[in-house]
């Protein structure tokens, strides 16, 4: 059997691969959003298997993880928790795979947390597919570039507020748990890189349309530099509206720019404009 983690692998760039193999960082992500004994954990991107790894030590029950590289699944099906059941390899895009189907064929307990050191390439979009996923998904610990990061966790009047930190804060309370320099990684990557954690919110405190409110903040943050009125015209023109009304029955100041609205008054414009007629 491959040495658990393969510590001479290489790093595809097409991918976006960069490797931990620090033990206590890769033990710190692991447990970054809280306990995973005799859980069911979602990684993507394991590459290598350090995270894999430190997952399975602190008693995971089961780990599904997708990986893109056939070298590293080739590796991760070879180790003794594939047999025993306890790791599951996925072949495949994460972007392209349907992780609530997979989860449900090999019968794991749900929701999930998701705990992954993402290839720098495809971070955002899977972040926010994840992000309105619903009853599979729990907690997540995402380790992305520092910037990125940031742009989650935001909060207005904030240089990173925009349309991540909103939808990410409609549905979870999302924090940086801590951030990493280049050298922590092979190879080493340009930026720092954080582990950003998302606790769930309550059913009360979630706002349950993302799509709408993801629509509303494209626009909005379209033309950040533009006042509200202004970078909401077309979006209130396709409903036949002006952006002033929209803005004006959602209590928002028309001259107000995006990054100055917070996620209650997002929340009313996206109510206003699924509304208008």
């Amino acid at each position: 059997m491959p040495d658990r983690p393969l510590l001479n692998a290489r790093a595809n760039k097409a991918l976006g691969q960069h490797f931990l193999f620090d033990p206590d960082i890769l033990r710190r992500t692991a447990l970054a959003a809280g306990p995973v004994e005799g859980q069911t954990i979602v990684e993507v991107g394991p590459g290598p298997g350090g995270l894999t790894h430190a997952l399975l030590e602190q008693g995971a029950k089961i780990v599904l993880a997708v990986e893109a590289d056939a070298r590293f699944a080739e590796s991760l099906r070879s180790w003794p928790e594939t047999k025993q059941g306890r790791l599951h390899v996925v072949e495949g895009d994460a972007t392209q795979v349907d992780i609530p189907k997979k989860l449900s064929d090999i019968s794991a307990n749900t929701p999930a947390k998701i705990v992954a050191n993402l290839p720098y390439n495809v971070g955002t979009p899977l972040v926010v597919n994840w992000l309105k996923a619903k009853d599979w998904r729990a907690e997540m610990a995402l380790m992305f570039q520092h910037e990125v990061a940031a742009r989650l966790c935001a909060a207005p009047g904030d240089k990173h507020y925009g349309r991540l930190a909103v939808l990410a804060q409609a549905v979870t309370r999302p924090h940086i748990a801590f951030t990493l320099p280049p050298g922590a990684f092979k190879p080493p990557p340009k930026v720092d890189s954080s582990v950003a954690v998302f606790q769930p919110l309550s059913v009360e405190e979630t706002y349950p349309d993302l799509d709408t409110l993801e629509k509303v903040t494209a626009a909005a943050f379209g033309q950040r530099r533009k006042m509200l009125r202004a970078s909401l015209r077309q979006l209130a023109k396709s409903k036949g509206v002006s952006s002033e009304d929209l803005l004006n029955k959602a209590g928002i100041d028309p001259t107000q720019r995006a990054e100055t609205v917070s996620q209650m008054e997002f929340r009313a414009l996206a109510d206003t404009y699924k509304d208008a007629s």
